[in-house]
């Protein structure tokens, strides 16, 4: 077995065990893995393919994935030309920008995704008004495929819907969109609203300013009194909103408080012992004095 044929079936279990709502491909048969069928939900609303479902395929060279496979649309859609190979960065026509670690999953939401930019004379790309497309699109839902074993003659809602119903729900990757993309808006709404409960249930505890005064007044009368402890049990009482904030503030001022009282202490024994170095001192001046007294007299006793 050939390495693109083990990368083309690794490629086909995977989108079997994670299956996506918007798209399915598959080979048409076994005996040709190099040649697949795709069925691909158009881009989200306002999008003019948002309501379309389109049929491709997709044409593997022996040498892939070291080389990009080539993407045509079989259903009309507006954009590309039916059956024409389509010009983009992960196609064929472009071999210098593929990437091996690229597969039929990256490519599909690409194209996807491409659908809204315009076609601007690229290869197999196409120009049409908005409201064409969307005529387009409403009758790509029921357009069938004429290769022979391609979904057994059914329609593309068909097709996507057995995928979505059977496969998708199975593996719990069920989407509820009706037509298209209409689904993935509802789902970025609702995205929208949790992230602004959660940043507007973050934001109140932040603006509450009750904990600031709590923090300064501990620390001026510690510096000039050597009895912390009334203070901090006073702090407390007069913030009555914050119930869970005050525990951790007095937490935190007792930690500096023992510090300050052995500052003091050390300064109180350094106070007392200071007398007895004087002393010391004294003694010791007088101690001299006393002998240099001495040999003075005994230097005038011997000059006599």
């Amino acid at each position: 077995m050939s390495s693109s044929t083990r990368r083309l079936l690794k490629e086909t279990t995977d989108l079997q065990k994670n299956p996506s709502p918007h798209f399915t491909a598959a080979p048409i048969s076994d005996s040709s893995l190099h040649d697949w069928h795709f069925t691909l939900t158009g881009p989200p609303a306002p999008s003019p393919f948002s309501t379309g479902i389109y049929h491709g395929r997709i044409t593997f060279p022996p040498t892939y994935p070291l080389r990009p496979p080539s993407f045509r649309f079989l259903t009309p859609s507006g954009r590309f030309e039916v059956n024409r190979e389509i010009c983009l960065s992960i196609s064929g026509h472009h071999e210098e920008s593929w990437q091996p670690a690229w597969g039929v999953r990256t490519a599909l939401l690409a194209i996807r995704s491409y659908m809204d930019v315009d076609a601007k004379g690229q290869v197999g790309g196409l120009e049409m008004s908005e409201q064409g497309r969307r005529e387009l699109a409403e009758e790509s839902r029921a357009w069938r495929c004429g290769v022979e074993g391609c979904n057994g003659g059914k329609t593309n809602e068909e097709v996507l819907r057995e995928w979505r119903e059977g496969v998708c729900r199975e593996r719990g990757v069920v989407d509820e969109e009706s037509g298209g993309g209409e689904g993935e808006k509802q789902e970025k709404q609702e995205d929208e609203t949790q992230e602004s409960d959660a940043a507007q249930s973050t934001s109140a505890p932040v603006a509450e300013p009750a904990p600031e005064p709590a923090l300064e007044e501990p620390q001026e009368p510690s510096r000039g009194s050597s009895q912390p402890q009334p203070q901090p049990q006073q702090q407390p009482i007069p913030s009555s909103t914050p119930q869970h904030q005050p525990r951790p503030q007095t937490q935190l001022q007792f930690q500096p408080q023992p510090v300050t009282t052995t500052a003091t202490a050390t300064t109180a024994t350094a106070v007392q012992d200071s007398p007895w170095l004087d002393r010391a001192i004294i003694g010791v001046l007088i101690a001299l004095i006393v002998t240099i007294m001495r040999r003075v007299f005994r230097d005038e006793d011997g000059d006599l």
